[in-house]
C-alpha cells in the first residue's frame, strides 16, 4: 500500500512538473500576444474575451502571455540560483572534510557567521548594490542557500571517509580520485539531489515573495511575484489575475515536493 502511494505521488509529481515546464518552455512558440503590449480599450477583460484565454490585466495586456513569460523567468531564475548554490557548496564541503585542519575550521566559521545572519537580510544587503535586478537577486539567494549544501556534504563526506571500506581502499593503493568517484559521490549525490529539490522550492517562493512586496524584480518585468503584486488592487473585479500566477507557483512547488520525498537530515 505504501509503495502504491509513493508511485502515485511520484507520477503526479512528474505530471505536474512536465506540464509546468512544457507551458513555460513551449508556450511562447504558440502565443500570439506580446506580454508587454498594452491595449487601454481592453482593460480587465474576463477569460475567453477578445481572443485572450485568461483575459487581460489593468493595462490591457494579455494575462496568459505574461503568465508564461513570467513563469519562464521565475523557474529559470530559481534553477540558476540553486545551481550556483549547490555546486560550490558541495565542492567546498567535500574539500573541507577531505583536507580538515585550518581549511575545515575556516569554512566552518564562515558558514556559522552566515547562518547567524537572517537569510532575508543577506539578500537585501546584496540587492542594495543594484535594486530590482535579477543578477543581484539570484546572487543574494545563492549566498543564502549554499550553506546548507556545504554543511550536509561536509558531514556526509566525513562519514564516508571514516568507513572501513575507504581505509581498505587506501591501503590497497588506490588514488583519492577513485575513493571520491566510487565511494563518496555515490553516497552523497542522491542526498544532494534531494536537498536541491527543496532548495528550488525555497528559491521560487522567495523570488516571488520579494517581487510581490516590491523588493525583488520590478514591474513591468513579467515575473510571477510582480504579476501578483500588480493584480492585488483589482482582486475583487478580476480574481483570476492573482489566482493564475499563484496556481503556477503551487503546481511547480507541489511537483518538486512530491518528487523529493522526505528531507535529508545532516
Amino acid at each position: 500500500m505504501a509503495n502504491n502511494s509513493i508511485t502515485v505521488a511520484r507520477l503526479l509529481g512528474w505530471g505536474l512538473l512536465l506540464l509546468t515546464l512544457c507551458i513555460t518552455c513551449f508556450g511562447p512558440l504558440w502565443l500570439t500576444h506580446d506580454p508587454i503590449s498594452q491595449d487601454l480599450l481592453a482593460i480587465l477583460l474576463p477569460p475567453g474575451s477578445g481572443g485572450h484565454w485568461l483575459g487581460t490585466d489593468h493595462y490591457g495586456r494579455d494575462v496568459l502571455s505574461r503568465l508564461v513569460h513570467g513563469s519562464r523567468l521565475s523557474i529559470g531564475l530559481s534553477l540558476l540560483t540553486v545551481a550556483c548554490a549547490a555546486v560550490p557548496g558541495m565542492l567546498l564541503g567535500i574539500v573541507a572534510a577531505w583536507r580538515g585542519g585550518w581549511l575545515d575550521r575556516s569554512l566552518g566559521y564562515l558558514t556559522d557567521t552566515m547562518m547567524a545572519l537572517p537569510g532575508l537580510l543577506l539578500v537585501l544587503l546584496v540587492m542594495a548594490f543594484a535594486p530590482g535586478q535579477a543578477l543581484t537577486l539570484f546572487l543574494g539567494l545563492s549566498l543564502t542557500l549554499w550553506v546548507e549544501f556545504f554543511r550536509v556534504s561536509r558531514s556526509m563526506t566525513r562519514t564516508s571517509l571514516a568507513t572501513s571500506q575507504v581505509e581498505a581502499v587506501r591501503r590497497l593503493g588506490f588514488r583519492p580520485l577513485y575513493v571520491l568517484r566510487r565511494i563518496v559521490l555515490p553516497h552523497l549525490l542522491p542526498q544532494m539531489a534531494l536537498l536541491a529539490g527543496f532548495a528550488i522550492t525555497t528559491a521560487i517562493v522567495a523570488i516571488a515573495t520579494l517581487s510581490a512586496i516590491s523588493v525583488g524584480l520590478q514591474p513591468p518585468t513579467a515575473e510571477l511575484g510582480t504579476l501578483i503584486a500588480e493584480a492585488m488592487p483589482y482582486y475583487a473585479d478580476a480574481p483570476w489575475l492573482v489566482l493564475a500566477p499563484s496556481l503556477v507557483i503551487l503546481m511547480f512547488v507541489l511537483s518538486i515536493q512530491l518528487l523529493s520525498g522526505e528531507r535529508p537530515h545532516e
